[in-house]
């Protein structure tokens, strides 16, 4: 296994398994590693399990990662004792990656028709026939060189299009006596799909044959299968596909996943009657077919690291798309003060909030939740804050509303929709106008601690459900001292496996019993949401924006 261990900073001793493909560092509650510091970012670094090695990359956090006290720039190896510095937190790497090895195939001998389940030994039992012993030394002495070189080979590519040529041409130049060969995987439905085909000497109207019987036997049984004369093996007999197939002496190899699972197999072949394969050639060729399984196993693993790499840059990007939609701070106005919070549950998230200062001197504050998460969410959102901005320069409230959602009802597809409060403060006079389209009342709470929930009766159906639906808007005052809280259903609905959901009950309370200004009472319900998830994952966005009168 290999393992990070805290150092230095908070939590010393604490010790965490590297997974595989990849274990992720920092802030969010779904990191591997989670690091609770407020200069660490969400998604701060990754250690990534890669041919048996692992790799540290910084996941362009805000204040970098420093491995052995050099700030990391791309994807650099890590070796047992090294340093990793993330914030105040100091973890040393150790161990290797603990994975099982692609299990090695047996090996069934056909000589003549005559099977036997295991290899013989080659060398000599009379240790005086010197002539013997050399020659056997002489081979296997070529045998470990041409497996040292496939190894060294295919630690250099982590490419299934690079490996699957260079296995090939290795089994050509250690076997002589081969005409043909290529690597077949077999799919979920049973279909065997050739992936790499060689020939000796290509004519241009070369065409490899595939015998389906040889191939699913040798998977099926992951036994290697050695046959001096496949025309007269008896396993074979009655084979309409061996029979199409021109070939006289045949190795035929599985490849095993490290779980153990068959997904393809390797063969060689020739028509040259006195160029038949032996006992140990089967020998070289199973240990050939094991590097092979590792090695494709280890690239696809690379490649599954790269997809997932790329999806997650894009979500990356998509989350600095729609934070750029987002303020970048609460509001200065005369009088208020404000608090906002926003955290999604996965890289996109759907909520949204903004302030929207209009020409006449009011603020516009809006609150909104889109169906769903993700980049489909994230595009929603992008739409929203567009249309808002503009109806809202143009026309009332209530108004600018109503054409959002006939907008969205002509564009939404099915299933889509956005719940939304909008409330417009005059600051002067601490009037409000709200409209609310299905979203969460919003609280108001007096200078004396008393709640109430405000607009319950202007509640109209979600954004883009029906085109014809005509909001209402109400009014009220902000009482000096008192303050106004709005929030989106990741807050109330916010889960706790044992618990159960945090609940508007508890959030009243809440509001009920804190003191301070908003900022402080804001960040107090933040804080008991967060206690009461704890370590379980999040499983909505949640976004909070509370302001108040002076």
């Amino acid at each position: 296994m290999a393992y990070l261990k805290v150092v230095g900073g908070s939590n010393q001793g604490q010790t965490w398994e590297l997974k595989e493909p990849r274990s992720v560092l920092g802030r969010h509650p779904d990191c591997d590693i989670p690091i609770d510091h407020l200069d660490t970012s969400r998604h701060h670094a990754q250690v990534v399990a890669v041919g048996g090695e692992f790799f540290l990359e910084d996941l362009h956090s805000r204040n970098g990662t420093w491995l052995n006290q050099k700030r990391v720039g791309g994807r650099q190896r890590l070796s047992d004792g090294d340093r990793i510095r993330i914030s105040e937190t100091v973890l040393e790497f150790s161990g290797a990656l603990s994975r099982s090895p692609a299990k090695a195939a047996a090996a069934v001998v056909v000589e003549d028709g005559e099977e036997s389940s295991e290899v013989r030994a080659v060398l000599p039992c009379d240790p005086s026939s010197t002539r013997e012993v050399g020659r056997a030394v002489s081979l296997m002495r070529s045998e470990i060189n041409a497996l040292l070189e496939i190894a060294q080979g295919l630690r250099k590519t982590l490419s299934l299009d690079e490996v699957f040529p260079q296995i090939l041409e290795s089994l050509f130049k250690i076997f002589p006596v081969v005409e043909r060969g290529f690597i077949v995987f077999r799919g979920e439905d049973g279909t065997l799909t050739p992936r790499c085909v060689k020939v000796r000497e290509p004519s241009g109207r070369e065409e490899v044959r595939i015998s389906s019987t040889i191939v699913n036997r040798v998977m099926d049984s992951q036994q290697a299968i050695l046959s001096a004369d496949a025309t007269g093996d008896f396993r074979f007999k009655g084979s309409e596909s061996l029979s199409q197939v021109a070939i006289r002496s045949v190795m035929c190899a599985p490849l095993i996943d490290a779980d153990g699972r068959s997904f393809g197999a390797i063969q060689i072949d020739t028509v040259n009657y006195r160029g038949r394969f032996r006992e140990e050639d089967l020998r070289v060729f199973v240990a050939v077919a094991t590097q092979a399984s590792i090695a494709f196993d280890n690239a696809r693993m690379h490649e599954t690291a790269l997809r997932q790499r790329e999806i997650e840059r894009d979500l990356e990007l998509a989350d600095q798309i729609q934070r750029s939609f987002l303020p970048g701070g609460p509001p200065e106005v005369a009088g208020y003060r404000f608090f906002d919070y926003y955290w999604p549950a996965s890289y996109v998230g759907g909520d949204y909030y903004s302030y929207l200062p209009l020409p006449d001197g009011r603020l516009a504050i809006v609150v909104a939740d889109v169906v769903g998460h993700g980049l489909a969410a994230a595009m929603l959102t992008a739409k929203l804050s567009a249309e808002l901005r503009y109806q809202l320069l143009t026309a009332a409230p209530v108004e600018a509303i109503n054409r959002v959602n006939r907008s969205l009802a002509e564009t939404l597809a099915e299933n889509h929709f956005i719940t939304l409060v909008l409330m417009v403060l005059d600051p002067n006079t601490g009037q409000i106008n709200l409209v609310n389209a299905g979203h969460p009342t919003p609280i108001v709470r007096s200078h004396g601690g008393r709640i109430e929930e405000l607009g319950t009766e202007v509640s109209g159906f979600p954004l883009g459900v029906a085109r014809d639906t005509t909001y209402e808007e109400c009014s009220f005052q902000v009482p000096a001292g008192g303050l106004v809280l709005v929030y989106t259903d990741g807050i109330t609905e916010a889960m706790h496996a044992e618990k159960g959901v945090y609940g508007l009950a508890r959030l009243h309370e809440q509001v009920e019993a804190a003191s301070g200004d908003p900022r402080q009472i804001g960040q107090l319900v933040i804080d008991d949401v967060r206690r009461f998830i704890g370590t379980n994952p999040q499983s909505d966005d949640m976004c909070l924006v509370c302001f108040g009168r002076e």
